[in-house]
């Protein structure tokens, strides 16, 4: 390993925030001399993560995700952890643009030297996370930051990566009850540990109560994710910081129980296998899209494949055998 990287990785041990910042953007880094340096700097790293509370938190839009968080993190700080919050902001399919205005939402706590935001662009990551989110979580808790919470975009069928990196995946709500629960995918549902009805004050109060009773009902019908965990459904109102202490007590409660169980560990077990076999599929792809001999067969592929000439399926198949072909002469 060279010395730049063995400094970099003690900078970051020392909880060094600007040097923290500088890892996370070389681990976001797409070039390939940048990418061997990421790979050194977290096999150096990496056995000093892992002990941070990680939280995966979710909802429709408009639901107050960044309120909610800046409340739950001046909380968490009050007990005197430290947090760090990695917000994945939407990208334009457009302009590739992403406005990452985490840090202005959540004015207050960007300002306690115990939490640290990084906002990241989700680019064309599907799942509501950023595409080096796993990464950027363990240079987070190698830095020492012992509560880890992933914002995603939003809420959807596709919006459930989150729950595949972190321990617990709290989904917030809009009080609404029936609407509100017909818009929620099933898959979602199914995958959360914590189910927060938010938003519960003033006239909205009694409806954010009738929809937690909805919600509790409906998740009678489901499997729940967890074996020894009975999702709760709470109301809460980030704004008025109702509902927040029993929130975290919760989800103290959630960990206790998944850790004495020996489901955490094997949870992250999981998790850490599923995330060797997408790293391994995206840089299946890479490695195809570069190769000399398929650059010349993609573009014409890709034009049959528009035109409606060959389906998508024979497309991929006659790229992966001239790829297999020609590594086996």
């Amino acid at each position: 390993m060279s010395g730049q990287i063995e400094e970099l990785a003690e900078q970051v041990l020392a909880g060094n925030r600007r040097v923290l910042s500088r890892a996370i953007t070389l681990v976001e880094s797409t070039r390939g001399d940048h990418r061997e340096q990421a790979t050194a700097l977290l096999q150096r790293l990496s056995p000093h993560a892992g002990n941070s509370v990680r939280i995966g938190i979710s909802g429709v839009p408009g639901v107050g995700k960044s309120t909610f968080i800046e409340a739950l993190g001046m909380h968490i700080l009050g007990k005197g952890r430290r947090l760090a919050v990695l917000a994945v902001d939407p990208t334009s399919a457009l302009t590739g643009g992403s406005i990452l205005g985490d840090k202005t939402r959540m004015e207050e706590l960007s300002r306690q030297r115990g939490a640290f935001i990084r906002p990241s662009p989700a680019g064309s990551t599907l799942g509501g996370v950023a595409r080096r989110t796993r990464e950027t979580m363990l240079l987070c808790e190698a830095a020492g930051f012992d509560v880890v919470i992933v914002e995603t975009v939003g809420v959807g069928q596709s919006k459930t990566a989150v729950a595949d990196m972190t321990d617990m995946f709290l989904l917030l709500l809009l009080p609404g009850g029936g609407d509100d629960l017909q818009g929620i995918k099933r898959g979602i549902m199914e995958l959360a540990d914590l189910i927060l009805v938010n938003k519960a004050d003033g006239d909205m109060a009694s409806a954010a109560n009738l929809s937690a009773s909805d919600y509790l009902h409906a998740l009678k019908l489901l499997h729940p994710r967890t074996r020894n965990w009975k999702v709760p459904v709470k109301t809460c109102s980030a704004l008025k910081g109702r509902g927040i202490p029993e929130a975290w007590e919760l989800i103290g409660e959630y960990r206790n129980t998944l850790g004495e169980s020996g489901e955490l560990e094997e949870r992250r077990a999981t998790q850490a296998k599923a995330w060797m076999w997408s790293e391994t599929a995206e840089n299946l792809v890479a490695v195809l899209r570069d190769d000399d001999c398929l650059k010349q067969r993609i573009p014409k592929l890709e034009r049959e494949v528009m035109e409606g000439r060959i389906p998508a399926t024979l497309a991929a198949a006659e790229l992966l055998e001239l790829f297999l072909s020609k590594k086996s002469s």
